[in-house]
């Protein structure tokens, strides 16, 4: 849990850092309002469309090979989205964080593997404390970096990534493979959970949470 818990602090003290300021930098580089709304939902959609097939994929090869790999691919870009000065390298930062942001669903899914049952709901709470301190301390980090410079909060999430990454290699046991080579991702896995009314409502309730929390943080900065 320690090395997990780690993990997620330090990947949501990245995301933490850009979000109040992703507005602002793509504002500067001539973006209208609308478009900054389109930049915010560029990534949630690639996220949408790769989230399931990463987390089938790190079913068969385990956890931490696809945690990686998702954390290279925000890694990569942020340096990008540090280095950009265009609005479509801009959106071509987000799209490769998006298609690779498996981070958390996929930390949430090892804990789930290596965490008895009636244990799992202590250690998602561990979870939820680095969810807290992240989004206490990365913004305010972003507010005092941008004094020196647009890029300096960026640079600084890249930074965090990094030390994600190399947490991840140095410390996470890998997990084992959960699921037999040969299967293959099904589409309609999205709506077969939805059967079952009780899951279909937190489903919903998930959905709600998630999007009065999304909304609060698009307008946030």
């Amino acid at each position: 849990m320690v090395p997990i818990f780690l993990i997620v602090l330090v990947d949501l003290l990245a995301l933490s850092v850009i979000l109040p300021l992703l507005p602002f930098y793509a504002e500067s580089l001539g973006a209208s309002p609308w478009v900054v709304g389109l930049l915010l939902s560029t990534f949630a959609f690639c996220q949408l469309v790769a989230g399931p097939p990463l987390g089938q994929y790190s079913d068969r090869v385990g956890r931490k090979r696809v945690l990686l790999l998702s954390q290279v691919g925000t890694f990569a870009g942020f340096v990008l989205l540090g280095f950009a000065r265009t609005l479509w390298l801009v959106f071509l930062s987000r799209i490769i964080d998006g298609l690779t942001a498996g981070n958390l669903t996929v930390a949430q899914a090892y804990i789930s593997d290596v965490t008895a049952p009636e244990d799992r709901a202590r250690a998602f709470g561990i979870v939820g404390m680095a969810f807290g301190i992240g989004f206490l301390l990365g913004p305010a980090l972003s507010g005092y970096l941008v004094q020196f410079g647009p890029s300096y909060p960026i640079f600084a999430a890249a930074g965090f990534s990094a030390a994600s990454i190399v947490a991840t290699a140095v410390l996470l046991p890998p997990s084992p493979a959960v699921q037999a080579e040969g299967h293959q991702w099904d589409w309609r896995a999205y709506t077969g959970p939805l059967r079952d009314r009780m899951v279909a409502s937190r489903f919903f309730q998930f959905f709600l949470s998630q999007f009065a929390i999304s909304t609060f943080f698009s307008g946030f900065a």
